[in-house]
């Protein structure tokens, strides 16, 4: 359902879409409020009752670096391009992560959201827009471990390894912007079909993790490149943003923009694609939640 404004005679009217392409996102804009407080509500209740808290956001990750480092960096030997393991696999996690939680938790809107739904009007996409700002908070808390890490690394360097910044760092708001796209595409392509087929909940769970390692967060793609797998990884559209992602911050990664705009691409159809199906299937959803 859409809103409309007629001056004649009410205030608002609401009614049907005449069209799969009539996403009226000037609706967006007027509830932006409402984007806020579903940002705030999504935030204190995920922590509301834990012991921690927002310190998951450090522990998270941290603990995964340490494990990442020690299982593929020493015991399996993988080459990190001569990074210091934990900014390379920290790089690769604190990127990655923001993507997949836009995907998995946006790959469920519809189904842990039915009753606000079912209940009162406002436009749907505003649901999956606040779970890709939302995460942007956890995402900011990984990316300062993230700058405090590589100013340890700095001031006490490992011996063997070396990173610097880079000037593709004024490209690092573009390719946090692609990642949430991406996200939110496949989410709303995935929260769509879940409708129907409830069984693409449990394929998300581990689909996203076993996707992790067709993309290069645990070893560089020159690894891959040398292996014999580097077209299968490049086919992954993550694989382009974190390689950039990671040239930007430590200046090591096959960065090239004929594989950025490969990932732009993959992702604005991505994008469109969700968007449409996503608006098709919540005229009806509720008749098949």
């Amino acid at each position: 359902m859409d809103k409309v404004e007629n001056s004649n005679e009410w205030d608002i009217v609401i009614k049907a879409n005449t069209s799969l392409f009539d996403l009226k996102f000037n609706d967006l804009w007027q509830y932006r409020d409402l984007l806020l407080l579903f940002v705030k509500r999504d935030f204190v209740s995920f922590y509301k009752q834990t012991v921690l808290g927002p310190l998951w956001f450090f522990l998270q990750p941290l603990f995964t670096t340490i494990i990442f480092s020690f299982v593929f960096g020493n015991l399996a030997g993988i080459s990190t391009d001569g990074l210091p393991k934990y900014l390379f696999y920290l790089t690769g996690i604190t990127s990655w992560n923001y993507f997949s939680d836009c995907l998995t938790k946006t790959s469920t809107v519809f189904k842990d959201n039915a009753s606000i739904f079912g209940k009162v009007y406002f436009p749907r996409l505003i649901m999956p827009l606040s779970i890709v700002v939302s995460n942007l908070i956890r995402f900011g808390v990984q990316l300062l471990l993230m700058v405090l890490m590589m100013l340890y690394f700095y001031w006490f360097p490992v011996l063997g390894t070396s990173f610097h910044v880079t000037n593709g760092l004024f490209l690092f708001p573009f390719l946090v912007v692609l990642m949430a796209l991406l996200g939110l595409g496949l989410g709303l392509i995935i929260t769509a079909m879940t409708t129907k087929y409830r069984d693409l909940t449990f394929l998300v769970t581990f689909g996203v993790q076993l996707l992790m390692y067709a993309t290069t967060v645990i070893y560089p793609l020159s690894y891959a490149k040398a292996k014999g797998y580097g077209f299968i990884v490049e086919l992954n559209p993550m694989t382009g943003i974190i390689e950039c992602f990671r040239y930007a911050f430590l200046g090591k990664g096959e960065f090239t923009f004929g594989s950025l705009s490969y990932s732009v691409i993959v992702t604005l159809v991505v994008l469109v694609l969700g968007i449409v199906i996503f608006n098709k299937t919540e005229k009806n959803f509720v008749d098949t939640i």
